[in-house]
């Protein structure tokens, strides 16, 4: 059973930073795309980033590059969201995600096709 469980979530103000992990059981981690959506109150869900965590190739999506640094610990099965430089427009539910099978990161895996499994969801608020 593949089972992701998120963490790091918390109240920060405008311009603080915070980082998210998320630890993958159950999944062939190297190989397949990571990553994390979020989704704000009363918003979609939208893909923010992923990596291949065996090449570390990673993808962005436009609001937060520059800001938003992913990673990954591959010995512990272990994503990280780096988030700093954040705005109130960050807040939301943070998701991590694991793709059963998509083996490249693009723009093109910050949309939901289907194929991932979810984690429980960590809570972002930035108050301004």
């Amino acid at each position: 059973e593949v089972q992701l469980q998120a963490s790091g979530g918390g109240l920060v103000r405008a311009g603080g930073s915070l980082r998210l992990s998320c630890v993958v059981s159950g999944f062939r981690f190297a190989r397949y795309a990571v990553g994390w959506f979020r989704q704000a109150p009363g918003k979609e869900r939208e893909g923010v980033s992923c990596i291949i965590p065996n090449d570390g190739t990673t993808s962005y999506r436009d609001s937060v590059k520059g800001r938003f640094t992913i990673s990954t610990d591959n010995d512990r099965s272990t994503m990280y969201l780096q988030m700093d430089s954040l705005k109130p427009e960050d807040t939301g539910t943070y998701y991590c995600v694991a793709d059963k099978v998509w083996t490249t990161c693009s723009r093109a895996n910050l949309v939901d096709h289907g194929s991932l499994y979810w984690g429980e969801g960590t809570q972002v608020t930035v108050s301004s």
